[in-house]
């Protein structure tokens, strides 16, 4: 499997971005002045939310990893695209090196040799497609440090709306955690869904997202964590095809009792019947600490809105409606094959989780979770908050 910048990869990662960008349904339809106006209150409002969050907070960037080292970037969606499959080339290295160290021998190598690179391109691409329309902004925590491990974007022509966003390229960054992307196409697209006060849906969609890179820019230790958690589970993947296939024969007999969990019967997902006990343990940690992160925005948005966001309730309630129901019974597939129920469940059992905290302790006492991995919550104690606060607290 030889990529076609050289070398052992799995994916065509050029192939995948121009599948996406081909695949990728087009926005909402906004003249030049609409889109500009779009920008540039977006920008705006990211300079603006920041400081709403960290007075809510009492978050405050290090020295080290301020705002500045982390920027704004306003992004259509082949942008969106562009900016994460960088990234996820840079976090899946690991796997790639052990892919690339048995592809000449052993019986995982002509599984994977001849599902290709050139294929698996096509389907990655095709996910990002689906995916590029619904995500509203992001916070990119592996953007690559490395110039040659991100990929460039296409010129844009000077009168095209598309002209106006902001284009992840190469080139390296300046030292930091990474960087906030907000896809302006469905931002507007979502607001005029909602049918909701556009001004206030912005800022409220910034408030969120700047919880994020605060999270990231106050915690220095919080990025290493999380890249060690998720290069700890790729490297514990299997890449042997006969082990593979005996561990999902298992739990299609009913070995894996995670299949039939709190989705019923059958809800389990590829990846959780692939897992090993070690990665089962490692992928636990993980989505206890998304769900930390994403609950925490949540709760912080929320808590912000009243101040800053006069309809906030408005917009909650017709968000939340719009997250529970989805689009279409394709898009509900969709959502549970690509793993975002539980991205949703992430929101809803973090914000529980942050809400019952800072109700028994207060905020300041909260942010003692940000001291170390240790204070983290566990995947339990998401669920049993007071079980934290006995541990943490005392």
């Amino acid at each position: 499997m030889t990529s076609a910048s050289g070398g052992a990869d799995m994916v065509d990662w050029n192939l995948a971005v121009a599948t996406a960008t081909r695949l990728a349904r087009p926005g909402p339809e906004v003249t030049r002045g609409e889109a500009r106006e779009v920008v540039s209150e977006l920008r705006r409002h990211a300079l603006e939310a920041e400081e709403h969050v960290r007075e809510f907070t009492g978050m405050r960037s290090t020295s080290l990893l301020s705002a500045a080292a982390t920027p704004v970037l306003v992004v259509d969606r082949p942008g969106w695209v562009r900016a994460n499959v960088a990234g996820f080339r840079t976090i899946v290295q690991p796997l790639v090196d052990k892919l690339a160290a048995r592809r000449s021998d052993g019986p995982g190598a002509a599984v994977f040799g001849s599902l290709g690179e050139k294929a698996t391109g096509v389907e990655l691409g095709a996910v990002l497609a689906f995916l590029s329309t619904k995500v509203l902004g992001q916070y990119e925590t592996f953007a690559p440090a490395d110039p040659a491990l991100a990929l460039p974007g296409s010129p844009d022509t000077p009168d095209s709306p598309a002209g106006l966003f902001d284009r992840p390229r190469r080139g390296p960054q300046a030292p930091g955690p990474g960087r906030l992307l907000l896809v302006a196409p469905n931002i507007v697209q979502v607001e005029r869904e909602l049918d909701v006060d556009p001004h206030d849906f912005r800022l409220w969609v910034c408030l969120h997202e700047e919880t994020h890179r605060t999270q990231f820019t106050a915690v220095p230790w919080l990025r290493d964590h999380i890249q060690s958690e998720v290069q700890s589970f790729l490297t514990e993947t299997d890449v042997d095809a006969g082990a593979l296939l005996e561990r999902a024969r298992e739990a299609i007999g009913g070995g894996l009792p995670g299949l039939a969990g709190r989705g019923g019967p059958g809800a389990g997902t590829l990846l959780e019947v692939v897992q090993s006990p070690v990665q089962r343990e490692i992928l636990g940690r993980i989505t206890a600490v998304m769900s930390l992160l994403e609950g925490h925005a949540d709760v912080v948005m929320d808590g912000v809105g009243p101040a800053v966001v006069p309809s906030v309730a408005e917009i909650r309630e017709k968000f939340q409606q719009r997250r529970d129901q989805g689009a279409s019974r394709l898009d509900l597939l969709l959502r549970r094959l690509l793993g975002m129920d539980a991205k949703l469940r992430q929101y809803q059992d973090g914000s529980v989780f942050v809400r019952d905290v800072v109700g028994r302790v207060g905020m300041a006492e909260f942010n003692r979770v940000w001291t170390s991995p240790n204070t983290l919550p566990t995947k339990d104690e998401i669920h049993n908050p007071a079980s934290w606060v006995s541990r943490v607290i005392g």
